[in-house]
């Protein structure tokens, strides 16, 4: 602990908490507000506390890009390896939640149908056919709420084609997910498990035997399980679980926040539909604006200084990925939404390091295929002004609808 710090710690009577005092923008922070629209206080912290304590959140919230690298790409000193980390509280250990070697065996074997290549191979067809399909059902109306109708569902399929869930009913699979999802948000925010999160991934598991129990060239399940260096069964289905929730939630999300700030400018809106790079761009430029996953955590092996911060072997540090893609030492004018951005591909919402998220050419191949079809089969395509939708979440974030109205 730098001398300064101690002094100040010492100094202070111990009914109070010293480091509420040294960071009183972080002291100050309550949870809905987190959950609420955080950017301005977000950026106050960023300038002032880039390293906050939060005793909302029981741990220190890094809001710096520079910052937030030193964390997220230095497992040996900021690690998810902790009892108390809440994805693991629910579907047990796996990739997510451990780091080292045996995050690498955990990881290793579903990594290669994840790669850019094999993604596009395997799932453009069929995303685009899903994509299609669900349109055809809303396109007559005129109008819906997209984030249900159309993200949701779409993110839902390309899972199960991805996990070979092909006989299991998609209802089935999104009441999974969004117990899964409760029950790890809930822990994230402090509160008791209530166990449906667990019995949900008790139902995935069975759900998902007979295709860890098919031939490996037909299942990604099964050659993963082929190929797992030793990982059991449970481990394995640990791993698909966590490709299951985590592909859901931020596919759902990333693909509702793209439709809302691509609809929000008219302008923007037909340059997309009709300009492949520009689609990319506009789902790079609304990753760095709304990234799904809002957060991203991990507790410190030892004593270390971060910033001007000493913190406290086992300690939570959370990066808040909101906060560091909206950093203006990386990003000018970092809360315009710009498809022109020459850098946003700098943004951390699939974080970076060991644990870059797994799933980001899916989500990416998946977003751009959602906004081609949505816009150029429903012409006038826009978001209805009488129904406007609110964004929020602490841990996950996404709206909570997207109504939408095109000419029918």
């Amino acid at each position: 602990m730098q001398p300064r710090y101690r002094q100040v710690l010492d100094a202070i009577t111990p009914t109070v908490d010293a480091r509420s005092v040294l960071y009183p923008l972080g002291a100050a922070v309550t949870v809905p507000q987190l959950e609420g629209e955080p950017y301005a206080l977000l950026a106050r912290l960023r300038t002032d506390e880039p390293v906050s304590w939060l005793p909302a959140l029981a741990g220190w919230l890094v809001t710096a890009h520079d910052l937030a690298l030193q964390v997220v790409r230095n497992a040996d000193i900021f690690t998810v390896d902790d009892p108390r980390f809440s994805t693991a509280q629910v579907i047990g250990p796996s990739m997510l939640s451990l780091d080292g070697v045996e995050h690498e065996r955990h990881r290793a074997p579903f990594a290669r149908p994840f790669r850019l290549d094999a993604v596009r191979e395997r799932f453009t067809s069929a995303i685009a056919r899903e994509a299609d399909r669900l349109i055809d059902a809303i396109e007559p109306d005129g109008a819906a709420e997209l984030r249900r109708s159309a993200a949701g569902p779409l993110a839902v399929a390309a899972m199960m084609h991805a996990l070979d869930l092909d006989g299991v009913e998609p209802g089935d699979a999104l009441a999974w997910y969004d117990a899964i999802v409760a029950e790890v948000t809930s822990i994230t925010a402090g509160e008791a498990a209530t166990g449906a999160g667990a019995n949900a991934f008790a139902e995935l598991c069975a759900a998902l035997q007979p295709s860890l129990d098919a031939a490996p060239a037909a299942s990604l399940v099964a050659a993963a399980g082929a190929h797992a260096g030793g990982l059991s069964r449970a481990a394995v289905l640990s791993n698909a679980a966590v490709l299951l929730f985590g592909g859901i939630e931020t596919m759902e999300g990333t693909i509702a926040s793209a439709i809302v700030h691509v609809l929000r400018n008219p302008e923007t809106r037909e340059l997309v539909a009709h300009d492949a790079s520009l689609r990319r761009s506009a789902v790079e430029e609304s990753l760095r604006l709304e990234p799904a996953a809002a957060v991203v955590d991990r507790y410190a092996t030892r004593d270390v200084v971060l910033g001007s911060a000493s913190i406290r072997e086992r300690e939570l540090v959370r990066v808040s990925l909101m906060g560091v893609n909206r950093d203006p030492a990386v990003f000018a004018d970092p809360d315009r939404f710009d498809i022109n951005r020459p850098n946003a591909t700098r943004h951390l919402a699939f974080a970076q390091g060991p644990h870059v998220c797994l799933g980001m050419h899916l989500a990416r191949l998946e977003t751009e295929i959602a906004l081609e079809r949505l816009l150029v089969r429903l012409p006038g395509l826009r978001l209805d002004p009488d129904r406007p939708g609110v964004v929020g979440g602490l841990v996950f974030r996404k709206p909570d609808t997207v109504h939408a109205v095109w000419d029918a």
